[in-house]
């Protein structure tokens, strides 16, 4: 189960390049239900996700590099390119930052996953997130690959 809320970026945090981060590329093979490849670094996977908009149902399988390429060929609709940054918040959550590339750029998203539904509808976000976009389908990137940045 992935319980996740996510957010829009009022301000960029100091010392960015002092996180770790990852360049993650993705692309959807079917929206309904959500299934997905994603190359992260050097890691491959294919993930199908159930509906919902906080919480639902994940599941990750691996790939190797050649499998991802040659299901690449066949995705609907944009290839996401981003940068995650991983940033560490008190309680031992990750605010994982998405800068995203190309024609998505200049979007800017967080997402941080949460162990129950009761710790997700607690958190109180810091004052550099922005609006709370969770139950906004419009930024699903399922939702962001098939229709890119609408108004």
């Amino acid at each position: 189960m992935e319980i996740e809320r996510k957010f829009l970026v009022k301000t960029m945090p100091d010392n960015l390049d002092s996180y770790q981060s990852k360049q993650i590329a993705q692309g959807y093979l079917n929206y309904s239900p959500v299934v997905r490849i994603r190359k992260s670094d050097d890691e491959y996977y294919m993930t199908y996700k159930g509906s919902g908009l906080m919480a639902r149902e994940e599941y990750n399988l691996p790939l190797t590099q050649e499998a991802f390429e040659h299901m690449l060929a066949k995705i609907d609709g944009l290839l996401i390119e981003k940068t995650r940054y991983l940033i560490p918040l008190e309680n031992g959550l990750t605010a994982e930052l998405d800068i995203f590339h190309g024609t998505l750029a200049p979007l800017r998203m967080i997402e941080v996953e949460f162990q129950s539904v009761e710790e997700a509808d607690s958190f109180v976000a810091p004052d550099w997130f922005g609006d709370d976009v969770t139950h906004s389908g419009k930024y699903h990137n399922s939702y962001l690959s098939a229709n890119g940045l609408s108004q």
